[in-house]
């Protein structure tokens, strides 16, 4: 499919730009990098989640981040790959994909960190490794190719992705690795119905015609 003949794939820049104002509104009514207000404003804290109940933060979380660096670097990747998930996937399954991917992965990360009280996690980052994910499975699914990318790019980049956060501090790799493997599964199946819905109305235009 040539580029000019691709649909437009606004959800991912709409996600993309509620990151950037939920930042704007985080800095101008305190700091980002102040953990405490992070807290306040909505990240994840598992006692808070898991024992009080404050689930939202699940989601909250997801357009949450420390510092521009932090915000920069996720949308980057996800304004890189996103839109062709979004293309493979529709609109509406991708919505429902990348939050079902940040809430699981926020979740289970808050299980895996429950014993450490004083960890404040916020980010899109694990609903970032499930789009990365979710292309993995349909690079896989389509003959190792999705558009430009191939199977070999997406698994040298989840490689690349996971040594630079082995390597840097303050990087919450259970949602990162949690992200991963929902997107991966959950992607597969998106995927699976996804081409499936083309082939039928493609099937049923035949007929008609």
């Amino acid at each position: 499919m040539e580029c000019g003949l691709r649909k437009r794939a606004y959800v991912n820049g709409m996600l993309i730009v509620a990151n950037v104002l939920y930042f704007l509104y985080l800095e101008a009514a305190g700091s980002s990098e102040d953990a405490y207000f992070m807290y306040q404003k909505g990240a994840v804290v598992a006692a808070a989640v898991l024992e009080g109940g404050e689930y939202y933060r699940l989601i909250t979380a997801m357009f949450m981040h420390f510092g521009i660096r932090h915000l920069i670097n996720n949308m980057i990747v996800l304004l890189a790959l996103g839109d062709n998930l979004e293309r493979a996937l529709g609109h509406v399954k991708y919505l429902i994909f990348y939050l079902a991917c940040g809430i699981g992965a926020n979740w289970l990360s808050a299980l895996f960190t429950r014993s450490d009280r004083l960890v404040v996690s916020a980010g899109a980052s694990g609903a970032i490794f499930g789009v990365v994910g979710g292309l993995l499975s349909a690079t896989l699914m389509n003959k190792g190719q999705l558009e430009e990318l191939r199977t070999r790019q997406m698994i040298k980049m989840i490689v690349l992705s996971f040594f630079m956060g082995l390597t840097s501090q303050g990087v919450d790799h259970a949602a990162h690795v949690f992200g991963l493997l929902f997107g991966v599964v959950f992607g597969a199946v998106l995927y699976r119905l996804s081409k499936s819905k083309v082939r039928q109305d493609s099937e049923q235009k035949n007929y008609m015609e």
